[in-house]
């Protein structure tokens, strides 16, 4: 095991052992013990009593942080001529068709999220090998096929993100930066945990929630005492 450097041996000296603390506390402390030069991100990683292998208990959904990511999103739309210009108007970085469907297919995925027309969904899923597994394929369910593109844009540069379950049974997302303030970084976890808490399937049996970490890109992470997350 590699020795501890100065910073981690403080992080770690400010945690006490074992010990579940209470949210507030938990985005507070985030702050003491990260010593990055960057603006690290804030995760969250969530522990749910489900099994995602059964269709009936996978969880997915989609949350608007009331203090956005942190992040400067790319965003690229798929579509007609007709809602181009709506598409730009929004914000959106990058807005066309053929061209960037034939960027794809040689390799490039230098965005950050993929809004797409429902017309335009025959190109689009052709590209399902190459979007998929770095979950960038649009997708209904998390609002990034639509015919609103302009305000599918607006949504996801404010702050909408979309999270999903993974096969251990973890939601793992980011919720900020370690420069937002600990009441920022507090809300953004309720609004995410509110969220997951709704999504409860109804095979889910026993425990949901399990456990529920605070992290930044290079600290420890904090155990978050679940009964102290009230959300609405």
């Amino acid at each position: 095991m590699s020795k501890l450097t100065k910073n981690q041996k403080i992080a770690y000296a400010k945690i006490e052992p074992h010990k579940a603390y209470k949210l507030s506390e938990a985005a507070a402390l985030l702050k003491e013990i990260t010593f990055t030069k960057f603006d690290a991100s804030v995760d969250i990683d969530v522990r749910l009593g489900v099994d995602p292998r059964k269709a009936n208990q996978m969880v997915r959904g989609v949350v608007t942080l009331p203090h956005g990511t942190g992040k400067v999103v790319r965003v690229l739309v798929l579509c007609t001529p007709e809602k181009e210009a709506e598409a730009q108007a929004a914000g959106a970085d990058y807005v066309g068709l053929d061209e960037y469907v034939d960027k794809i297919k040689s390799g490039w995925t230098d965005v950050d999220v993929i809004i797409c027309t429902p017309n335009v969904m025959g190109k689009v899923g052709a590209l399902g090998r190459i979007l998929g597994p770095r979950g960038l394929m649009p997708n209904p369910k998390t609002g990034t096929v639509t015919m609103e593109v302009g305000k599918a844009v607006q949504d996801v540069k404010a702050g909408k993100i979309d999270f999903k379950v993974d096969k251990y049974g973890i939601i793992h997302t980011s919720i900020g930066k370690v420069s937002f303030t600990p009441q920022q970084i507090e809300e953004n976890a309720k609004e995410v945990l509110g969220t997951i808490i709704k999504l409860k399937p109804a095979a889910a049996k026993g425990t949901y929630v399990q456990s529920i970490y605070l992290s930044t890109t290079m600290s420890p992470g904090l155990q978050v005492e679940p009964k102290s997350v009230e959300t609405k």
